[in-house]
């Protein structure tokens, strides 16, 4: 009988992109959405994992409303904290493998070189504290079993995010004003589900060793350079896309300055990191772009 997986926070962009990735590889998956299970809920949680009787859960749910977490910050580390520590209970019960999905935001953002997986954290908003507070939950509960995989600046055809905003403004506007004072890695959500799923597959093999990874891709740039790269595949004017700080642009939530990830580790785990970005966004544009004018 081959092993169960478990996705949570299925509906969402990562997870609809997860659920592909395993749908090619004909793996057994539960996907569950916030109706099916309540990850906050220990007898939610402990229901689904008696009937399922997961191998690898990958828990992609999530509070991602940044700006919304400064003001329901308990809210928010209900499901961001809370809800990782009892998915991580449930994992060391039966004997699974947890992969959690987490974020740059809790690193400071003040730093001039790629982070470290094993760098110091600093998170700056709500939403980074919560997030901390579930990685710290999978790694104090399941040392040898839990993996923390650090994302940033995600976009795919399965939600709203940066690119398809830009695609929808680009044709309503005749100019763009966006920041070019925080750095990032653009990350296809095809691309990170790719190495979720190479991850809990090495995990069930041994080959790859419990702890942080980070799924972004290759490269760096700003949203403004991003952002230019999008009219450019949109065969449009880069021109028409000014720069600007973040100050014009001021947020509930205080944006990390520079999200730049190391890739380091996934060489013990005998994975290649992720592409470099421009490769991977030529390669998602036309699904993004039939999504948003579908």
């Amino acid at each position: 009988m081959s092993a169960v997986w478990l996705v949570t926070g299925a509906a969402g962009m990562l997870g609809q992109d997860v659920l592909a990735r395993l749908a090619r590889e004909d793996i057994t998956v539960v996907a569950a959405d916030r109706a099916a299970m309540d990850i906050a809920d220990p007898g939610s949680v402990r229901a689904g994992f008696d009937e399922h009787r997961p191998a690898v859960v990958v828990n992609c749910a999530a509070w991602t409303a940044v700006d919304d977490a400064e003001s329901q910050e308990d809210a928010a580390l209900r499901v961001n904290g809370t809800g990782p520590e009892v998915l991580a209970a449930a994992c060391r019960e039966h004997g699974a493998v947890l992969l959690q999905v987490s974020t740059d935001y809790v690193f400071a953002g003040d730093g001039d070189k790629p982070y470290a997986e094993d760098g110091p954290t600093g998170p700056r908003s709500a939403y980074g504290r919560t997030k901390l507070a579930g990685e710290q939950a999978v790694l104090d509960t399941l040392p040898d079993t839990g993996y923390v995989v650090r994302t940033a600046w995600l976009y795919g055809a399965g939600g709203g995010n940066f690119v398809r905003t830009m695609i929808k403004l680009e044709g309503v506007k005749e100019t763009l004003d966006v920041v070019d004072d925080q750095r990032g890695q653009p990350t296809w959500t095809v691309d990170l589900a790719d190495r979720l799923v190479r991850l809990g597959q090495a995990a069930l093999a041994g080959t790859a060793p419990a702890g942080v990874y980070h799924g972004t891709s290759g490269g760096e740039t700003t949203w403004f350079g991003f952002t230019r790269e999008i009219f450019r595949l949109l065969g449009t004017d880069p021109a028409r896309v000014s720069p600007t700080t973040s100050e014009a642009f001021v947020r509930p939530a205080p944006r990390p300055a520079f999200s730049v990830l190391g890739h380091d580790r996934w060489a013990v785990a005998g994975i290649e990191p992720i592409r470099d970005w421009r490769a991977a966004l030529e390669e998602a544009f036309p699904a993004l772009l039939a999504a948003e004018r579908s």
